[in-house]
């Protein structure tokens, strides 16, 4: 049966086995004791009201009796709780089963993703010492649009034209940040940018990205079985990708030797690819892509790295957890070239910390112009985008 089919079998029989019992109950307690019951068969026990709660971005289960939750950046402990270690398991046995992936004492880790696209990490003991832990990324049922991301202050309206203007030129670009920064949001707003007539790949560890365009076909990595074999990497669907003639590829992190293989891509005419990766500013992103490039055990030379990297890779955009639990993107950076063994960069747009916090301590600042025009620009003018000139003026232009 459907699952709407099997909810409805589920309830109806709740409500004949609660209108058959001799306990007296008020009705608020039938519906509680029915809904928490449906909750444990449908869904994930405990924590399934939390994720029905729109206003949630984080469920954290610590221990079976300590579950944690993020609202509006910051953590609150619960009342919420599994009945045991056991019911934890369940559960997590049960999210992971859904995608295929398993979780036991031989594959003790794993990530996995909900039907929503929310993500996903358990890990059990004996690597959890304490009890099994489960941790949700939450993304909202509609995907973020660009006009979210400026109602909430991630980046300013002339930025957003900017940043259009570079999807639809084909300018290669990386989205970097830290960990819960808000990297899978932004790139999920930069590829609604790409043109509907564009065939898209999009490469993931679990399937969170959601495009809004027809033309896409979604890649998922797999881990190995249970006797070590069949592993699919990140590395393995780049690859092979490149044989599935994209227009575009939208890597949803590069974590490892899967770096040099997409900067392969980017530099034989996969122009105006899009992918993340974690570092903390944009020169660390550079760092951090050429580490990830010898992790491929090439014996290649650093400056030789250097130079790919700088031909491939046209545009930085930096996402930043501010301490007062927003995301912001908080520098848009051009790769400029080489100079000597050295890659060159510029600031286009850069987050004003200058402006201080107010009373409720709030970042008050946002993206500012650094009033210097971008060398990209006449790239993008031989893919017939124009760009407003006045986005690069420092002063009240940009509000």
């Amino acid at each position: 049966m459907t699952q709407g089919e099997l909810e409805q079998q589920v309830r109806l029989t709740l409500q004949t086995v609660l209108a058959d019992t001799d306990q007296p109950m008020s009705s608020a307690d039938r519906t509680r004791i029915s809904q928490e019951i449906t909750d444990d068969i449908l869904g994930y026990g405990p924590i399934e009201p939390l994720l029905r709660d729109p206003s949630l971005s984080e469920v954290m289960v610590n221990a079976y009796d300590s579950i944690y939750i993020e609202r509006s950046g910051k953590l609150v402990k619960t009342d919420t709780a599994f009945t045991d270690e056991a019911h934890l398991r369940r559960t997590i046995d049960k999210i992971v089963s859904k995608i295929g992936r398993r979780v036991d004492e031989t594959s003790p880790m794993v990530d996995a993703r909900l039907p929503d696209g929310s993500r996903v990490n358990a890990i059990i003991p004996p690597l959890a010492l304490d009890g099994s832990k489960l941790t949700i990324r939450k993304f909202s049922e509609d995907p973020y649009t660009v006009e979210d991301l400026i109602s909430f202050g991630s980046l300013t309206r002339a930025s957003a034209d900017l940043l259009r203007a570079c999807v639809k030129g084909r300018l290669n670009i990386l989205v970097s940040g830290g960990t819960g920064a808000g990297k899978t949001t932004t790139l999920n707003v930069l590829s609604s940018f790409i043109p509907e007539d564009e065939r898209i790949v999009t490469i993931e560890d679990a399937a969170e990205l959601r495009l809004i365009q027809d033309h896409v076909l979604r890649l998922e990595s797999r881990p190995a079985n249970i006797e070590g074999k069949g592993a699919v990497t990140i590395r393995d669907l780049v690859k092979n990708s490149l044989r599935m003639r994209p227009d575009r590829v939208v890597v949803g992190e590069i974590r490892d030797a899967a770096a040099l293989d997409m900067l392969q891509a980017m530099n034989t005419g996969h122009d105006g690819s899009i992918s993340t990766l974690h570092a903390n500013t944009p020169r660390d992103a550079l760092s951090r892509l050429e580490t990830m490039v010898l992790m491929a055990g090439m014996d290649l030379p650093v400056r030789a790295i250097r130079e790919q990297v700088a031909s491939a890779v046209d545009l930085i955009i930096q996402q930043t957890r501010l301490k007062d639990g927003t995301r912001r993107i908080t520098a848009i950076t051009e790769i400029v070239g080489m100079e000597g063994d050295i890659i060159t960069t510029q600031d286009v747009f850069l987050f004003d910390y200058s402006a201080g916090m107010d009373e409720d301590g709030k970042f008050k600042g946002g993206l500012k112009s650094m009033g210097l025009r971008p060398r990209f620009l006449d790239r993008l003018a031989d893919h017939g985008v124009k760009v407003d000139p006045a986005i690069f003026a420092t002063g009240g232009a940009l509000r």
